[in-house]
């Protein structure tokens, strides 16, 4: 241990002024300072980083629909399925006087509308194909939370009520037009023409929602979808040979009963002996890397065991200042897997129980923030976080606890993004954390 602080204390000697010194995060008071002071910069502090995994992310009230499947060369096989409850404004036909009960009308045809959102990730040359499957049981949540997750599923008819397949163009926005099963659309048109359905819950308690899976083999990416999809039933009134054609729509009128379920099967990958959502797989067991991943609860977990002793350098002293840069690994991201702009950083204990976000010293949130500012060899290219308030915090605690840091990417339940970061071995990708410590 004191061959490490001999270390440590090689830094950079600065002369103090007299008003108060915020060099970072942590202020030190002028009464303080002195022309003897040393801030030394500590370079070579231990950075652990791991990868854990939070199960059980919330999925409803999210306003995507999320579909779609790829294998991922790194992280495995991703797919994402969506559930939902559909309703209507009203459950009665189109009816005048001389129409009772609408005996001229007849069923035309049904089909599912999904309208793109713009998020894609992976690869959209590829043709994707879905499937519709009836609900059999209702959007309902097993738990007193009200809330579905993205392990949650219901149970559904095997048989497809309804088939697709297309190539993805996220970006200029076509919708999906679903051909639905006649049988069907004609057996739901002849409850709303007999009036057998005429609430709301008798609607969902005849048809209580669908399943929209994805089906092809060979589908590469995962595309979002907005819940104001509907659901849209043709009908027509027959008088002699013309026909006037109707539409009866159902929509998503709850979001908190729209899902997806969002599932990574890792057999075969880095990833396979991650342990339970208290657990940690450490990074110098995974290549020198650490994961995240949205959606699938994948996140890159930071420790600092000796942040604790840094108190002993000197008799006073602070951090004033910390930086940490953490880079993402060659080759694991590109076009089709784009780096995100920003990383959410947390606040976690020992069993990965998130405390809160990483503040500043004024309370203001702190992210994880890209530099994309390229070299020949990526060097530049990395997530920056700045620890001043957080690492003073740790070093002066006077329980054994000792809090780490939680990274994901935004808007975790929405979306399947990933991100592979390296560790402090990591060639050419390593971690690196520097500290400003004063002493007065």
């Amino acid at each position: 241990m004191y061959r490490l602080f001999i270390v440590l204390f090689f830094g950079i000697i600065l002369t103090s002024c007299d008003s108060d010194v915020d060099a970072g995060e942590f202020v030190v008071g002028s009464d303080n300072l002195s022309v003897n002071n040393k801030v030394i910069l500590i370079d070579t502090a231990t950075v652990e980083v791991s990868t854990i995994n939070f199960d059980s992310l919330v999925t409803s009230s999210q306003s995507r629909i999320l579909l779609g499947n790829y294998d991922d060369p790194i992280f495995g096989k991703v797919s994402s399925d969506s559930y939902f409850q559909l309703t209507s404004s009203g459950y009665n036909l189109q009816t005048t006087s001389s129409d009772l009960e609408g005996a001229n009308y007849v069923f035309d045809s049904i089909r599912m509308v999904l309208i793109p959102d713009k998020y894609y990730y992976g690869d959209t040359t590829k043709v994707q194909s879905l499937s519709i499957h009836r609900l059999l049981q209702k959007v309902k949540p097993n738990s007193e939370d009200d809330s579905f997750y993205n392990n949650s599923s219901l149970s559904y008819d095997a048989a497809s009520i309804g088939l697709a397949s297309f190539m993805p163009h996220p970006v200029r926005q076509d919708s999906i037009f679903i051909k639905m099963d006649a049988i069907f659309g004609d057996a739901l048109f002849q409850k709303l023409k007999k009036r057998e359905i005429t609430t709301e819950d008798e609607f969902v308690e005849y048809f209580k929602g669908i399943v929209i899976r994805s089906t092809s083999a060979t589908t590469s990416c995962v595309m979002g979808y907005q819940v104001s999809s509907l659901l849209q039933l043709y009908y027509s009134k027959k008088v002699s040979d013309d026909k006037t054609s109707i539409l009866k729509e159902f929509t998503i009128s709850d979001i908190s009963k729209q899902f997806n379920r969002i599932s990574l099967d890792r057999t075969g990958t880095l990833l396979k002996d991650l342990p339970g959502t208290t657990g940690r797989l450490s990074s110098n067991l995974t290549e020198n890397k650490s994961f995240i991943q949205s959606g699938t609860g994948l996140a890159c977990r930071i420790d600092f065991p000796n942040i604790k002793q840094l108190k002993y350098i000197t008799q006073k002293g602070a951090i004033v200042d910390a930086q940490l840069m953490i880079r993402p690994v060659n080759n694991t991201y590109s076009k089709s897997y784009p780096l995100a702009d920003s990383l959410s950083v947390y606040v976690a204990d020992q069993l990965n129980r998130i405390g809160g976000t990483l503040t500043s010293a004024s309370g203001a949130s702190i992210y994880a923030v890209l530099n994309k500012a390229q070299d020949e060899f990526d060097e530049n290219i990395g997530y920056t976080i700045p620890l001043g308030t957080f690492m003073q915090n740790e070093m002066v605690k006077v329980s054994d606890s000792r809090s780490a840091l939680i990274l994901t990417i935004p808007n975790i339940s929405k979306g399947v993004n990933r991100l592979v970061l390296g560790n402090q071995k990591n060639i050419g990708n390593k971690v690196q954390l520097k500290i400003y410590y004063i002493s007065y």
